[in-house]
């Protein structure tokens, strides 16, 4: 799929993975449209992205909240039209034993991995369908596959998010829509930054740009071929 002119959605693109995706589908000529909770950042990073020659719009959104959500999708049919990559890639993690994980934290993390992608793909999809056909990116990780101490919320959250990629695939893909999980290992954002045990050397993880080019592939592999499942993991951690 050749990338020029069509209309890429991003959510989380303020930084870390979702931004380094935004900044890459951009620069391959795509429209971007962003969301992310803080309007400092989001009308930092449009700012970013015009200046850098990619035509960015976006508002900030809390991806969980279902008013919220509409308002997003409102704002980017009315501006940009239906998109035809869409990438769910907002995400937390709460990283600590069970019994000291509040409900609170367990709550936080199901609605921002799980909830907003029901939320924010539901928004977009009836557009999707009538545009012909796109492609919905769900950023989910290795921990989706495996488990990880101190993770029980987040090795939850990630593994519904490749049950809900694969389900959603089976709906979807006679409409044209493709669906892919991306599953990054350990990448060197913010993100890890803020939890000790996901720390490893550096000089060795991923970064967000290695994701960001994966997700590229993805989406610009011809339309008669999905990629639906891609694990991404550094060579030598």
């Amino acid at each position: 799929m050749d990338l020029a002119g069509s209309l890429a959605v991003v959510t989380g693109a303020t930084e870390g993975i979702g931004r380094a995706i935004a900044m890459t589908l951009g620069g391959a000529g795509a429209r971007v449209a962003i969301c992310a909770r803080s309007e400092t950042n989001v009308r930092r990073t449009v700012g970013d992205f015009c200046a850098a020659g990619v035509d960015a719009i976006g508002i900030p959104c809390d991806v969980s909240d279902p008013a919220a959500v509409e308002r997003f999708a409102t704002f980017v049919r009315r501006e940009r039209g239906a998109p035809r990559v869409l990438v769910n890639n907002a995400g937390i993690g709460r990283f600590r034993p069970l019994e000291e994980l509040s409900l609170d934290d367990w709550d936080a993390v199901m609605a921002t991995n799980v909830r907003s992608l029901y939320l924010v793909t539901r928004a977009f999809l009836k557009d999707m369908k009538a545009s012909g056909g796109a492609t919905i990116v769900n950023v989910a990780s290795l921990a989706g596959k495996n488990g990880l101490e101190g993770g029980t919320a987040y090795c939850a959250s990630k593994h519904a998010v490749l049950g809900f990629s694969k389900a959603l695939m089976l709906e979807v893909r006679k409409h044209n829509i493709r669906v892919v999980a991306i599953c990054p290992g350990s990448v060197a954002t913010p993100f890890m930054d803020k939890q000790d045990r996901l720390r490893p050397n550096r000089e060795r993880v991923l970064t967000a740009d290695d994701v960001a080019h994966a997700v590229l592939a993805t989406v610009t592999i011809a339309d008669r071929a999905m990629v639906s499942e891609l694990d991404i993991r550094p060579t030598n951690p």
